[in-house]
């Protein structure tokens, strides 16, 4: 692709915010056709789908985010001049054309379009049928931002398509892809990986646990155990799982206490068959499967460990590489558990709803990636480029 000027993408930025703001009695009204089809009762999905004035503020503040951030492309990463007289530049590129996929939420079509239009890279948005009406007013109003600088439409283009469809599309792309991020579920994930034929960044599913130490300060713990579980529970980093050390001191009493603390806040709690010594007989079940499960619900399963290796185990062999909390006062302890614990975000004494790219400095992302290349945790403008060497000679050949 050409390489667009940084000050015509920040006129066709500006000019966004405006037709944004311009439009919000229509992208609000075709949002509402969408959740017509839609049961509220299912939280998590109308929390992710419902498109309201303070939701248009946020697109809003992304798309000025981004307009004011750095360029990411055409910078130098590092440059040698060689014993040969060679000269090598090794410097950010954009990716070409970015398709991504994601369910539900409409900020999507946003969030990701600017950080792919900055990036100078295409953007093919995938969005789902739950928020069709809501996705194609927001496309519109990219299409009006582009034309009025003279810029190609198809630079953001938004794929209408069924399973069938999209299945084909990865199989035999009808142009050239370079990269795909699913953001969803493990279904939606499996489906990319096993028809995609480039490269594919997961942006993995939440199931994010927490494990209490045996030192770990109470009141601390549940002040932010109910931050990470209660805050937002259709967020890919919402808690769902707790696992607790049996040598904590009064280990009974505060399973009881956090069996109260949960009902209060009217989550459901899973109480695993290792807290079968202190909960009611028939209150605690076996089926492991249930570790691996993210809720997205006001639901916690909570179960027992002996030690902090055991925990650093399991969280390991479950979690979706998310996000994981220790809760201590030891540093030691908290070092091992964050050297060990494979997730893209560790915490020590903190919420895993922080795992996200405005409270992490990033600014707005194209999603939170569990996987190890090319980044891993919130990818936001400058993560969104690859790179190229650049290597100037005056006839030199290689001996």
């Amino acid at each position: 692709m050409q390489i667009i000027s940084s000050k015509k993408k920040n006129k066709v930025l500006k000019s966004m915010i405006k037709i944004l703001d311009s439009n919000r009695a229509k992208i609000i009204e075709a949002n509402k056709k969408d959740l017509d089809l839609y049961d509220p009762t299912d939280r998590a999905m109308y929390d992710r789908l419902i498109v309201d004035d303070y939701k248009i503020d946020t697109m809003i503040k992304a798309v000025k985010e981004v307009k004011d951030q750095e360029d990411p492309v055409d910078k130098i990463i590092s440059e040698i001049e060689l014993e040969n007289g060679l000269k090598i530049q090794n410097k950010t590129a954009p990716f070409g054309t970015i398709m991504i996929i994601y369910e539900s939420r409409p900020d999507v079509t946003i969030e990701a379009a600017v950080l792919a239009f900055k990036a100078n890279s295409k953007i093919l948005l995938k969005g789902g049928k739950e928020a069709i009406n809501s996705n194609l007013v927001l496309v519109e109003c990219w299409h009006e931002a582009l034309e009025k600088h003279d810029l190609p439409t198809d630079l953001i283009t938004f794929l209408n398509m069924n399973r069938i469809q999209t299945q084909e599309f990865l199989i035999a792309p009808t142009e050239k892809l370079d990269l795909i991020v699913p953001r969803g579920g493990e279904k939606l994930i499996a489906f990319v990986k096993e028809h995609a034929k480039c490269a594919v960044l997961i942006s993995g599913r939440g199931n994010n646990f927490m494990y209490i130490h045996d030192d770990a300060e109470w009141e601390k713990t549940i002040e932010v155990m109910l931050n990470a579980k209660t805050q937002k529970i259709s967020a890919c980093n919402a808690l769902d799982k707790i696992l607790i050390n049996k040598n904590i001191d009064q280990y009974s009493s505060k399973i009881q206490n956090l069996r109260q603390i949960f009902m209060t806040n009217k989550v459901e709690l899973a109480m695993h068959s290792s807290l079968a010594d202190v909960v009611p007989s028939g209150n605690s079940f076996e089926k492991e499967e249930v570790w691996e499960e993210e809720f997205l619900s006001m639901k916690a399963m909570i179960g027992a460990v002996e030690s902090i290796d055991e925990a650093i185990e399991m969280i390991n062999m479950y979690s979706g590489g998310h996000s994981s909390i220790i809760m201590t006062e030891k540093t030691k302890a908290a070092k091992k558990f964050m050297e060990q614990v494979d997730s893209a975000a560790v915490y020590h004494n903190a919420s895993t709803r922080f795992t996200d790219g405005g409270q992490m400095g990033v600014g707005a992302e194209l999603a939170i990636s569990t996987d190890k290349l090319h980044h891993r945790g919130p990818l936001g403008l400058e993560q969104l480029v690859t790179n190229k060497y650049y290597v100037f000679g005056d006839g030199h050949v290689r001996d």
